[in-house]
């Protein structure tokens, strides 16, 4: 899939001090590596479907991050998130049954599409949803999978509600209770963030405001956009110099500055927005300024292997950064380098990635897909 492109480099050549020989230097700049930007076709989504096929309705391993009131919470994970047990735990099933959504509204001719909807229907039930918002309102899950899982609920209830599908209709009214709850839990918990979290994992304030921004937008719902951008602004309006050459630790799956950046994106006009990245990232409007890739020394190791969930969110934001923005279009070329280290290696039977990467892939390369239109 991948097909690199050698860009010829000037050669400067200069004269040293006049001598008998009159010897001459030349310098050759280093070759930039063009990759083409990866493409999500047909091939491509049956492949990716198969990664949440395999775990949304896979009970175990599990990780269930539940705070026990009493031995009566001591329940399986079927019992507890009838909707979302699978995939390890619970906001990686729901971005799992995202992925099937997404796939399924983008190629609606996909290997077993009445299966994939079946097991959709039958997931996000009525009934099962209902027994996940009565969980939420348990004394000790009040905060349960904030922001993180919160964020992953609302990218699903915008992806059902913008595909054009009598399944998708059916999948968002059932929903639609669990759907509220979330937005209500944001519009609540917002004015009660004094600081935002700046790290690169699921507690990554950046990350959960543009997902939820996103679901705002695309439903035109006043209040959350409100209390999204009020708080955006009150973290981020004044950063400067953000440290992306700190840039990523070790279990990394999300870019604090590019997320941050990402967001701002979607809250400024293209004049503030500029303003505001000259001094935020200055260093990105250098039309050879590179990110290197976050390599992956051991795919069997979970913690490792968010790495290459790094390279799937830097895409994404790095698209949005440029999105629209000329003088940044050699970000792409960064994005489409780290989406193509990482994609060939989410395939296979390593379900310490796979239970989750498939996610991130599909969002990023549905990010490329909107670049090139």
């Amino acid at each position: 899939m991948k097909k690199m492109i050698t860009v010829l480099v000037v050669l400067l050549i200069f004269s040293c001090n006049s001598s008998k020989d009159d010897k001459k230097e030349i310098k050759i700049e280093p070759t930039i590596e063009i990759v083409e930007p990866p493409i999500l076709n047909l091939e491509q989504a049956n492949k990716l479907a198969h990664l949440p096929l395999h775990c949304i309705n896979t009970e175990y391993p599990n990780r269930l991050s539940q705070t026990l009131g009493g031995d009566e919470d001591l329940k399986s994970p079927t019992e507890l998130h009838p909707a979302f047990y699978g995939c390890f735990d619970w906001h990686s099933s729901v971005h799992g049954h995202w992925s099937l959504v997404s796939l399924l509204k983008s190629f609606p001719n996909i290997d077993n599409a009445d299966v994939i909807k079946q097991k959709l229907l039958n997931n996000i039930s009525k009934q099962n949803i209902e027994s996940e918002v009565a969980y939420f309102y348990g004394k000790h899950n009040k905060s349960y999978e904030r922001t993180y899982g919160w964020a992953w609920l609302l990218k699903l209830a915008e992806e059902l509600h913008t595909w054009d599908d009598e399944t998708a209709r059916q999948l968002e009214s059932n929903l639609q209770p669990l759907t509220n709850l979330i937005v209500g839990k944001y519009i609540e918990f917002l004015p009660k963030l004094n600081y935002p979290q700046r790290v690169g994992t699921h507690t990554n304030t950046a990350f959960s405001l543009s997902f939820a921004y996103d679901y705002a937008e695309a439903l035109n719902h006043d209040e959350l956009k409100h209390a999204i951008k009020a708080r955006a602004l009150y973290f981020y309006k004044h950063d400067k110099s953000c440290p992306i050459t700190w840039e990523p630790s070790g279990s990394d799956f999300l870019s604090p500055c590019l997320e941050e950046a990402a967001l701002m994106k979607r809250l400024l006009d293209s004049v503030d927005f500029k303003a505001w990245l000259d001094s935020f990232l200055p260093q990105l409007k250098d039309v050879n300024f590179n990110l290197e890739v976050g390599i992956v020394s051991d795919r069997t190791d979970g913690h490792l292997v968010h790495l290459d969930g790094v390279n799937f969110s830097r895409a994404w934001s790095l698209y949005k950064i440029a999105e629209g923005l000329p003088e940044y279009k050699h970000l792409e070329n960064i994005a489409n380098i780290h989406i193509n280290y990482s994609l060939p290696a989410i395939f296979g039977d390593r379900y310490e990635g796979g239970h989750w990467l498939g996610s991130f892939a599909i969002y990023a390369l549905n990010s490329a897909r909107e670049w090139l239109i």
